[in-house]
């Protein structure tokens, strides 16, 4: 992942990193792949205090809201990317490479953010361990990694059982649905760290990849094409965002979500998609040069990550179906384009550029349950943009 709220300061040290090769190396490794200095890897942890702050978003709610504004500084966080780097060159994949014999050890390490505030409010606990797994095993297949096995840690200041069983219940979930094994974990009671009826979670998964299988873009050229796969919502990012919209909306978790046949509870505890087995029965069949999970920072800060210098992405406007809840959260929060782009992942959580051939396999083959949509194409250029 890259940034958003709390779930997102992370970290993956590598021995080799898979980003593309730039042509530079800032460390060094017995592995042929180069070390390259990332584009963004941690978020800020903040939020917005649940009390005493209504004036205050009263009076902002005729301005555009920013998930500065929320309380996460993007801008801060590549900062502290730039810094850590030099300490530990080779840091910044969507997951870490350990070189083992012909294989790699890809591994990744996640939360859920503020989302479990919203946990908390509505009573959903049985979904957020599924929102755990997904954010880490959905970064370690982006480099062609078959998910293992995964750890998680379950925090709180008073142990409620029941609470705790059904968290765990849907981190169990989440590594059926990533046919991976729930190795093991710990559970932290620390009375006075949290409020009652409070916890945190945080998890790593590690899979593995053949050294000559790994997916890392250095082959992406002009011309290929960008597959999207549908999100089931706002996943696990950018809630800070989503909370701070919801205080100045008028409405509540309660209410029915604009546009849809659902709460906006429902809508926003809906649990992030693991892409596990989708993703890799796509690689499977060949033509995949490079995986995006699309979680903080949205399409501007992942995409790039995975495609060698000199390169651009253009994003076909209208080319998938945006989710009602991202046009609530657009329209109810005054937010701008960018910033939305920038925050959420639009109704496409996960993207994978292929070859033009297999692009036309992709779609060609895709079952009747199955949604693929070409969102885009790699371009000779800089960044992201619109179109």
């Amino acid at each position: 992942m890259s940034f958003s709220t709390c779930a997102e300061l992370s970290r993956c040290f590598a021995a080799a990193s898979a980003k593309p090769n730039s042509g530079q190396s800032n460390g060094t490794s017995t592995t042929s792949l180069s070390f390259l200095t990332p584009i963004g890897r941690y978020g800020a942890v903040s939020s917005v205090s649940r009390s005493n702050k209504t004036n205050r978003i009263v009076a902002e709610a005729t301005q555009g809201l920013t998930y500065r504004d929320a309380g996460v500084d993007i801008d801060a966080g590549s900062e502290l990317v730039r810094r850590i780097a030099k300490m530990a060159p080779g840091i910044g994949g969507f997951g870490g490479l350990f070189p083992l014999g012909d294989s790699y050890l890809v591994a990744g390490t996640d939360g859920v953010g503020t989302k479990v505030m919203l946990a908390f409010e509505t009573g959903i606990h049985d979904t957020i361990g599924i929102d755990l797994v997904a954010m880490s095993v959905n970064d370690i297949v982006t480099s062609g990694a078959k998910p293992l096995f995964f750890l998680d840690y379950f925090a709180t200041g008073h142990l409620d059982v029941d609470v705790a069983e059904k968290v765990i219940k849907g981190i169990v979930d989440g590594c059926k649905q990533s046919d991976c094994v729930l190795l093991g974990g710990e559970t932290a009671e620390m009375p006075g760290l949290y409020k009652e009826g409070e916890y945190d979670l945080s998890g790593c998964a590690v899979g593995v990849v053949k050294k000559d299988s790994v997916i890392n873009g250095s082959n992406i050229v002009a011309g290929d094409v960008i597959i999207g796969l549908p999100s089931s919502g706002v996943h696990s990012n950018g809630f800070s965002l989503v909370r701070r919209v919801l205080a100045q909306s008028g409405l509540s978790l309660k209410d029915q979500l604009p546009g849809s046949d659902v709460t906006i509870a429902e809508a926003l505890m809906a649990p992030t998609v693991i892409y596990v087995k989708q993703v890799l029965d796509l690689v499977s069949k060949g033509g995949v040069k490079g995986i995006a999970h699309i979680t903080g920072g949205g399409f501007t800060d992942n995409i790039p990550r995975v495609f060698p210098e000199g390169l651009g992405a253009v994003i076909y406007d209208g080319s998938w179906e945006v989710p009602a809840v991202f046009k609530w959260l657009q329209e109810a929060g005054k937010i701008e384009d960018f910033e939305m782009r920038r925050t959420f992942n639009m109704g496409i959580g996960m993207i994978l550029v292929v070859s033009p051939e297999a692009a036309n396999r992709i779609l060609e083959n895709r079952g009747e349950t199955e949604k693929f949509y070409r969102i885009g194409e790699i371009i000779s250029g800089k960044g992201v943009t619109f179109s």
